[in-house]
């Protein structure tokens, strides 16, 4: 099983379990993301950190290519 599969998978229960306690998909979106940001800090620096941030903030719309594609 793919890492994104797994990562799919830790969302959804993680929603449900969210849910269940009161607490919505973008409260629990951005606690993940804290934790995520947590982990990346044990082995990258902040400016890969932070450029990884960037693409990802940079290719939000999904009808678009990633702005390093070429036609």
């Amino acid at each position: 099983m793919s890492a994104y599969k797994i990562a799919q998978q830790v969302m959804v229960e993680a929603i449900e379990k969210a849910a269940a306690a009161g607490h919505d998909e973008q409260a629990l979106a951005r606690a993940l993301m804290s934790e995520v940001i947590a982990v990346y800090k044990k082995g990258r620096s902040q400016a890969d950190i932070a450029s990884e941030l960037d693409f990802l903030a940079n290719n939000l719309d999904d009808d678009q290519d990633y702005a390093f594609m070429r036609p």
